[in-house]
C-alpha cells in the first residue's frame, strides 16, 4: 500500500504506468471498520466469502480487483 496526497502524485510516481486500485483513506478507514468491527464480539464467527464480498460492494469497492476469490 502506497499513500499519495493527489491524483497528480500518483501519475507522478506511476512514471506513464497503468495505476492499479485506488481508494481515500477515508475509504480505507471504512474498509477497516466494517472489516474488522466483529472481531473482538464473544460470538465472532468467520465470515464467508460472500459476506466479504457483500461488505465490498456495500463500500462501492466493485471490479476485478475487489472480485474476492
Amino acid at each position: 500500500m502506497n499513500l499519495f496526497r493527489s491524483e497528480e502524485h500518483i501519475e507522478r510516481w506511476l512514471g506513464g504506468r497503468e495505476p492499479g486500485a485506488t481508494i481515500t483513506a477515508g475509504k480505507m478507514c471504512e474498509l477497516a471498520h466494517d472489516w474488522w468491527d466483529t472481531r473482538i464480539a464473544p460470538d465472532w464467527r468467520p465470515r464467508t466469502r460472500d459476506e466479504n464480498q457483500a461488505i465490498l460492494k456495500r463500500l462501492g469497492l466493485t471490479g476485478e480487483f475487489w472480485a474476492l476469490p
